[in-house]
């Protein structure tokens, strides 16, 4: 590691040495009279760095570790100790993108430091949301960073008529990067923060926008919902007078709609404890009075899952129409030779389009699918919940394979719902813009032939 940074051809004596050069003495770090003490480093390095050691013994750092404030930075903070490299290289602290990214906001995001010495605690985060920030994310090299603007050893408060970032000051500051730049710069904020008391004019100009988008793009929404409101009426006329076929019962439409509302409730809440931090798990942030409600609604979303779960086993066993709709559903050969026929008819390799019972393969690998990821997100989320059972019975792997498998087996529900249901019952274009018999239960007869080719189990229907 030493070997790899810029020193690494220098002796190790060169900065492991006695302040008062005693032979052989390499004392503790902790040791005050330690050369790699923390406040006696910039001495240290001074021995090789004389011309930086002076200007930052003048700046607002290099005061501060001169009296003896154990925060303040030194070398080591900004540079690294044995991991020294060269600001053009990549993995140096002090690496353009590096400087705002890391090496600065270690002190000027740290909360306790912010706090203890009277910090500004948005410098970092409005340099972020400006141009400069932006770009910087982005790995631009070229781009301002916080050295840029404020030096580096020379580092002043901008009350100081020396300082680079000094009002006075500013504007040549600027012009390092853009050329011409007038010296009304000094008057206006650098960390923009919009507020009825500082930098009015941004915030009045952000508050009038909001207020018209709300405005325009609320009355384009209410305008585009009286719309559809209009139409869908006119469609379900239509509907209702050619779909004349039940296909779902309204106890087979209830199970649906409970599947789908604790299935939706339950990935919301379940992902907003693993991204708490995106903006969508704001509802279960923005109040912070000690209680879990997210969780608490998670639990009793699992628990109306896990009755209609035991329901649905019930319906399907043990009701005339529940066993024949469980042996519709059961995999046949015929299902593996439809989907090749259906591969083959949507490549154009044939134009025998298959004809299918009624359920298709399509329906079939949804619903097994959907069986066997209930099971397994109600067996890991039980020893997630009750993990002082889990501990007491089994090793501590078993909680975290459990809350791996809980977590990826949830992703692939939400995508498989994203991209393969909602595909078949919402955007495919003869059912677009929805497959209505979820909510009314019935089929037009061209949909009857199509999904029920088996007539022949009348009870069925």
């Amino acid at each position: 590691m030493f070997k790899s940074s810029s020193h690494g051809e220098a002796l190790c004596t060169s900065c492991h040495v006695d302040i008062n050069t005693l032979p052989h003495a390499v004392l503790s770090p902790q040791d005050t009279r330690s050369s790699v003490y923390r406040l006696n480093i910039p001495k240290t390095c001074g021995q090789c760095h004389e011309d930086i050691l002076a200007i930052y013994k003048r700046s607002i750092h290099g005061k501060a570790a001169l009296a003896g404030k154990r925060e303040a930075p030194v070398c080591t903070d900004c540079h690294g100790e044995h991991t020294i490299r060269s600001p053009q290289d990549p993995a140096s602290s002090v690496y353009p993108t590096a400087i705002s990214g890391k090496t600065c906001p270690q002190c000027h995001s740290a909360e306790k430091l912010v706090i203890k010495y009277n910090l500004p605690a948005d410098r970092v985060k409005t340099y972020f949301e400006s141009y400069h920030g932006l770009a910087s994310k982005y790995g631009s090299t070229t781009v301002a960073n916080c050295a840029s603007c404020h030096g580096s050893h020379n580092i002043l408060p901008s009350s100081d008529p020396d300082s680079a970032v000094n009002k006075k000051n500013l504007a040549r500051t600027c012009r390092k990067c853009h050329p011409g730049a007038g010296e009304q710069l000094g008057q206006s904020s650098i960390h923009v923060i919009p507020s009825t008391t500082r930098d009015k004019l941004v915030f009045y100009v952000t508050l009038f926008y909001v207020f018209l988008i709300i405005m325009v793009i609320g009355g384009m929404s209410i305008y585009i919902l009286l719309d559809y409101i209009s139409k869908l009426r006119a469609h379900f006329r239509v509907m209702k007078a050619e779909a004349k076929f039940l296909r779902w019962t309204f106890n087979e439409r209830l199970q649906h709609f409970l599947l789908f509302f604790t299935f939706t409730v339950l990935s919301y809440t379940g992902f907003a404890l693993r991204y708490r931090q995106a903006w969508w798990a704001l509802p279960f942030t923005v109040m912070k009075n000690g209680f879990d409600w997210r969780g608490m609604l998670h639990r009793i979303m699992a628990a109306i899952f896990c009755l209609l779960c035991l329901y649905h086993l019930w319906f399907m066993l043990f009701t005339k129409r529940g066993r024949l709709e469980l042996k519709a559903f059961l995999p046949k050969g015929k299902d593996f030779n439809d989907s090749l026929k259906m591969i083959k008819y949507n490549l154009g390799i044939s134009k025998d389009n298959p004809k299918f019972e009624r359920f298709n393969f399509i329906e079939k690998s949804e619903y097994w699918a959907l069986i066997w990821g209930s099971l397994i997100m109600v067996v890991t989320g039980l020893l997630l919940v009750f993990v002082n059972f889990t501990l007491h019975y089994f090793p501590k792997w078993v909680v975290d394979v459990a809350g791996a498998v809980h977590f990826y087996e949830a992703v692939l529900a939400v995508l498989a719902i994203l991209v393969w249901h909602l595909y078949f019952s919402v955007f495919r274009p003869s059912h677009y813009p929805m497959d209505w018999s979820w909510i009314t239960g019935r089929v037009s007869e061209d949909e009857h032939r199509v999904n029920d080719s088996l007539s022949k189990e009348k009870n069925i229907k």
